[in-house]
């Protein structure tokens, strides 16, 4: 049985304009400049002001009702040209100049560490295909140095890759060969292997002999650090393993590392927005590659005008005239969209930063208040959403180092007065008593939870342990110093 009901419901949906507009804001300050560039390849109604006198046609705000049949559209000309040839959509940040230096990064460039060992081949006599198997062996060879791989599946692929039929023996001799590359440790299968090729290479003496003993013998016992049973499994004194233990620290972990002409690729922070101190006040700038100078084009203004002093408008021209005005809609949005995609950066990190005021005058993450994305959207008057895609993809240079901004966004906590603390000031409270502990007693996490508490701070043990973790702070076990 059929019937019928009346149902009303109450939705909110965002427009396509609004959609790409929160994905303007989104865009970090070199993806933005790509979508701008994309922007001008696309539209010719948008110019840049860069190489040409500016040159601004103002628009109507009345929205144009479009008919399906453009030959029957039409439209008021008038209200897309302007007697007026003073710019007013060109865009600039309070900092921004055209002075402004477009400073490019330079990347070296240079040998791949790949390519670096192969080169080293070169120099070895080989025999048979022991030369096929080194330069296997080598392409193996990740980004830290390592050969990670079991010597029987290496064996199968020389055989089903490079019709190359061998055995482990054969693969063994010519890894050791490997492993006399630069930089020393390379090609080791694991970071016991890897230490013990950096000691052999090193000039021997009894630090070095003890040191090479101990990660031969007692590999588990050192990285557990379990020092009493070193000192009585080798029969030796605390100074001797104290020096023992030193040349260990000297070596390498990641010989691959340290190889200057890596080819893997190098990440560039650009920030968005700087903050400096001036005369003990705070200055925040948007980087000026955020406000770029764009204006309606004069070649589509003209043809416009062409348009309206035509007395006999044909079908073409009539068809003509809707694609320009369809463009020059397009061009006043993006430009709009630009301009409010600057202001809205531009509150929102200057509300972060009154927020946050007194860790940006001293540097000191003890200083760093609560915050939440909710806090500065009630602020700023706009959504968390916002405030999000803000933070989350943005960066700031401070006078302490360049920083993603959602960093300074943390829950609070109530201290034993009552107050509400950031969860950052704990957890810098924590390192710092990390820090300055007794090395050959370090706290356990109930020590630091109870140490805490006498400062103020009244957390649970497995808050701590939980804090420390975020910290990469190891367990008390392995902070043991002899």
């Amino acid at each position: 049985m059929l019937k019928q009901r009346l149902n009303l419901k109450l939705s909110q949906k965002l427009s396509p304009q609004q959609i790409q507009l929160m994905k303007l804001i989104q865009l970090p300050t070199q993806a933005f400049e790509q979508r701008v560039k994309q922007e001008f390849e696309e539209n010719p109604a948008l110019d840049s002001g860069k190489d040409e006198e500016d040159y601004q046609d103002e628009f109507s705000n009345e929205d144009q009702q479009e008919e399906h049949d453009i030959i029957e559209t039409e439209f008021d000309v008038d209200d897309y040209l302007s007697d007026d040839e003073i710019p007013s959509y060109k865009l600039k940040a309070n900092n921004y100049s055209a002075d402004d230096e477009d400073k490019q990064v330079p990347y070296a460039s240079g040998t791949s560490f790949s390519q670096f060992l192969k080169d080293q081949l070169q120099t070895f006599n080989f025999k048979d295909n022991q030369e096929d198997i080194a330069f296997f062996l080598v392409g193996s060879v990740d980004d830290s140095g390592y050969i990670r791989r079991n010597m029987m599946d290496i064996v199968d692929d020389l055989a089903f890759t490079q019709n190359i039929i061998t055995d482990e023996t054969t693969v063994e001799k010519v890894l050791k060969l490997v492993q006399t590359l630069d930089p020393p440790g390379v090609g080791a299968r694991d970071l016991r292997e890897c230490l013990l090729i950096q000691l052999e290479r090193k000039n021997k003496n009894e630090s070095v002999d003890l040191a090479y003993r101990i990660i031969d013998e007692a590999f588990d016992k050192f990285s557990k650090k379990h020092y009493e049973k070193l000192l009585q499994k080798f029969s030796i004194s605390e100074d001797k393993l104290k020096d023992a233990i030193e040349e260990i620290e000297h070596l390498n972990p990641k010989p691959g590392a340290s190889f200057s002409g890596n080819s893997r690729i190098v990440e560039h922070v650009i920030p968005d927005f700087a903050i400096k101190i001036k005369n003990g006040e705070l200055e925040l700038t948007l980087n000026g590659r955020n406000a770029p100078e764009m204006h309606i084009s004069r070649d589509y203004a003209n043809m416009l005008k062409g348009y309206k002093e035509s007395k006999n408008r044909s079908r073409e021209q009539k068809e003509a005239a809707f694609f320009i005005k369809q463009k020059l809609d397009s061009a006043k949005w993006f430009i709009d969209a630009i301009k409010q995609r600057q202001q809205t950066l531009f509150s929102t990190m200057s509300a972060i930063m009154n927020h946050q005021k007194e860790y940006f005058l001293t540097g000191d993450e003890r200083s760093l208040k609560p915050m939440i994305l909710k806090d500065i959207a009630e602020k700023i008057d706009m959504d968390i959403s916002t405030v999000s895609r803000v933070a989350n993809s943005k960066y700031v240079e401070t006078p302490y180092g360049t920083f993603l901004i959602k960093s300074f966004f943390s829950e609070s906590m109530k201290n034993d007065e009552g107050e509400d603390v950031s969860t950052r000031e704990i957890k810098k409270i924590l390192e710092i008593t990390v820090e300055k502990e007794n090395k050959k007693k370090p706290h356990t996490d109930a020590k630091l939870a109870e140490i805490l508490k006498e400062k103020g701070y009244p957390i649970a043990r497995r808050t701590v342990a939980k804090y420390r973790e975020q910290l990469d702070i190891p367990v008390a076990r392995l902070r043991k110093e002899i």
